[in-house]
Formats: C-alpha cells, sequence, structure tokens
C-alpha cells in the first residue's frame, strides 16, 4: 500500500492542512513552532505561502464564477512549493523528530504515519547503542561532505535501527563544550552522505559537529553523541 503523504497534495485537503498548521505555529505560549524549534524565518515563510494561497483558493471555491484552469493552476504550483520548501527545509521530519513534540503536533501535521499510525509491526522499545563513524571531507566554498558509517560498515549507510541522523554543529574557532551547548544548531539527514553548505564566509573557519543515530517516529530512543568532530573549512 503506498505511503499517505504528510503533506496533502488534493487542494481541498491541503487547504485545510495548510490553513490549520499556520494557524497552530502561533498558538499557545510560547508558540507552537518556537517550542518546536522553527526559526522565525520558517514560521514566515509558512504564513505567506498560506496568505498567498488563501484568495487563490476563495477564487477556486467559486465553481460558477472563478474558478478558472488559471487559478487551479497556481494553486497546484503552491501545493509544488510548499512541498519543496518541506524538503529542503525539513519542516515536517524537524517536528517529527523535536524532544518538545506533542500528540497534538502530530495530529495537526499529519506525522499519523509515522509514530500514530497503528500497525503489526513490532515497536521498538530498546535505545540504539551504536554509535556514528564519521569522515568530513572540505570541497571548498565553505561546503563540506560528511559521510556517516555503522561501526561494522564499509559504505556509508544509516543505521538499521535508525531512519535518519540527527547532528548538531556550528562555524567558528572555539570548540562547543558538549553536544548539549545552546550555541549548536540542529537537523537531520535520511541520507548516509550529507553536504553542509556553511557558507564562504565560513572558510578558514572550522565545523564543530557531533552525529547521533536518530529515529523520528521514536526519538526517545535516539543513539549517543558521537565524539566531537572538526575540519578546517576551506
Amino acid at each position: 500500500m503506498a505511503r499517505i503523504p504528510r503533506i496533502p497534495r488534493t487542494i481541498n485537503e491541503f487547504n485545510n492542512y495548510l490553513t490549520n498548521t499556520a494557524a497552530y505555529m502561533q498558538q499557545a505560549t510560547p508558540p507552537n513552532a518556537t517550542r518546536l524549534g522553527l526559526s522565525d524565518a520558517e514560521i514566515a515563510r509558512w504564513e505567506a505561502y498560506r496568505d498567498e494561497w488563501s484568495p487563490l483558493y476563495l477564487l477556486y471555491s467559486d465553481k460558477k464564477n472563478s474558478r478558472t484552469t488559471a487559478v487551479r493552476d497556481q494553486l497546484v504550483a503552491l501545493i509544488e512549493s510548499v512541498v519543496e520548501y518541506d524538503r529542503t527545509n525539513h519542516i515536517v521530519d524537524r517536528i517529527a523528530s523535536s524532544p518538545t513534540a506533542l500528540l497534538t503536533d502530530y495530529e495537526t501535521f499529519r506525522i499519523k504515519s509515522g509514530i500514530l499510525k497503528k500497525s503489526s509491526r513490532t515497536v521498538p522499545s530498546a535505545p540504539i547503542t551504536e554509535q556514528v563513524s564519521v569522515t568530513l571531507l572540505p570541497v571548498g566554498g565553505g561546503m563540506v561532505t560528511v559521510k556517516c558509517y555503522t561501526t561494522s560498515g564499509r559504505r556509508a549507510a544509516i543505521y538499521e535501527g535508525a531512519n535518519c541522523v540527527q547532528y548538531r554543529y556550528c562555524v567558528g574557532s572555539e570548540p562547543p563544550a558538549s553536544a548539549e551547548a545552546d550555541s549548536l544548531k540542529t537537523d537531520i539527514s535520511t541520507r548516509s552522505i550529507l553536504t553542509l553548505d556553511l557558507g564562504a564566509t565560513a572558510s578558514e573557519k572550522r565545523l564543530y559537529i557531533y552525529l547521533r543515530w536518530y529515529n523520528t517516529h521514536y526519538p526517545r530512543l535516539a543513539g549517543p553523541w558521537c565524539a566531537l568532530q572538526s575540519t578546517l573549512i576551506l
């Protein structure tokens, strides 16, 4: 059976999803989106999509007078833009993996296909004990390629008990005190080989990074952080 996407692809379902999630991001104190680790720019971008969508959807809803092929095409293009923005910035994946995520977060962002979906499969209960083995390769222009291996693997690959690698990193001249340092940025990658674009201004500085195996469906079972890794940025 095909996996149902978290972000709906049909116009009416997407309308409900975008409207509800944009409103939900700003609810509560602090706002839900802030609690879940989204930046102000990401929240603003999500709301901008909603604001661009709403008047077009009103036109689309009036079948007799204002629904046209051009309006429908614009709505479909907006859906594709939101899906691509999420794919690039891992908005929903990061919500799914947030240690502060609540049941209402999963329901609002349709993360039911992960940890909330009823399944006959065995639910893992033991934390991951495997550490990430890492190779860092500066490639110039402020970019660094990160290759992640299991301790027994010769090729880069995601650990069997995980579905991604989570990493925390910073750029500078002083190493962080630990993987829990407030100065570190956090992200995930569903691929075992990723390239960090740290910007041309990062050249001649150092990348400091911690990584661990992570399962967005079962965040409490995350593996231990590897030892601090570092390389000069070219």
